[in-house]
């Protein structure tokens, strides 16, 4: 927590004056009551003494004549608010291994599916695009507050093709900065970053994923990365219009860990569409909020005011006085 105003903090030298000031006021009061009546009388004459509860009021004063205080001291509290203009470039793997079947129902469908839900529950002023790649990468769609566009063009059937990692992360990045602006000393652009969802494996395209995740990295775009699939994936090989061959297409995270790692991102596993999901809600949740300081002071002087109404009542109650 800050001030705005933070001198005025001195005021709170107040509180132990009101507590010396009570001691002194309940002293003249025992003083003035010894007069009337012997102090060896007074159990007597009282039915019960109050004990600790005479003190309940004035530490609900002291608190709220505390908050009060502070409050003038216009204090600021570092809150999560929604982020307005962040861009996720959302990058499918659409290559023949996300075919398999080893999440139900494929791969790809699974993964359809889990963003589906993410963008459903995207900030409504998020711009999302969608970056598809298998022997090579492509823009489907440019960043957009559409919702239905993204999903209405979600890739439904893997193709029988390759993996070009490093250059969808290439294509993805540009695609990022173009819609946020280029990384500058010393000013705050709208954030922005790329999900990569895919089985792992590059073994297509021009560029290598080590050198498109270092430039990611130096234009200040994460990409976080989600793993789907297991190691026992397989995929139907047609060698005939009627026959097949089962190839296996174990998963391999350590591309996607390193991309994370590197781009300052996270690295994720999802190994049914239940856990793709859970993922994307994670990713959702941290894409969504930032810490901003906030002014708070209607807040404390109301919690002020309830404390010291509270303490006035429960003196009026119990001892028939104000404090």
């Amino acid at each position: 927590m800050s001030f705005g105003s933070p001198y005025l903090l001195l005021f709170l030298l107040l509180v132990p004056a009101a507590v010396v000031g009570y001691r002194y006021l309940d002293r003249r009061r025992r003083a003035r009551a010894a007069k009337w009546a012997s102090p060896a009388l007074l159990p007597n004459m009282m039915p019960a003494s109050p004990g600790r509860r005479r003190y309940v009021p004035l530490v609900l004063f002291l608190l709220g004549l505390t908050l009060l205080l502070v409050g003038f001291a216009r204090p600021q509290a570092k809150l999560s608010t929604p982020l307005q203009d962040a861009t996720v470039v959302l990058a499918l793997d659409q290559s023949g291994s996300m075919a398999a079947t080893d999440v139900h129902p494929t791969r790809l469908l699974a993964a359809d599916a889990a963003i589906t839900d993410f963008l459903q529950r995207l900030p409504a002023p998020y711009r999302a695009s969608l970056v598809t790649f298998a022997d090579d990468a492509a823009v489907v769609v440019p960043p957009t507050t559409n919702r239905a566009q993204l999903i209405q063009a979600l890739p439904k059937q893997a193709l029988i093709s390759g993996t070009a990692m490093g250059d969808a992360i290439a294509l993805a990045t540009k695609v990022a900065v173009k819609s946020v602006g280029p990384a500058k000393p010393h000013v705050q652009r709208p954030p922005a970053e790329i999900i990569l969802l895919s089985d792992g494996t590059q073994n297509a395209g021009q560029l290598p994923y080590q050198t498109a995740a270092a430039q990611a990295a130096k234009a200040g775009i994460p990409i976080s990365t989600v793993l789907i699939g297991t190691s026992s994936g397989t995929v139907c090989q047609k060698l005939s219009a009627a026959a097949c061959q089962q190839k296996k297409v174990p998963t391999t995270p350590v591309a996607l860990s390193e991309i994370a790692k590197a781009t300052g991102g996270d690295f994720f596993t999802g190994t049914s569409a239940g856990a793709v999901d859970r993922v994307y809600k994670q990713l959702g949740s941290h894409l969504a909020h930032v810490k901003k300081s906030r002014e708070i002071t209607p807040e404390v002087v109301a919690a002020a005011l309830i404390l010291i109404l509270a303490g006035a009542v429960a003196s009026g109650i119990w001892f028939r006085r104000l404090v």
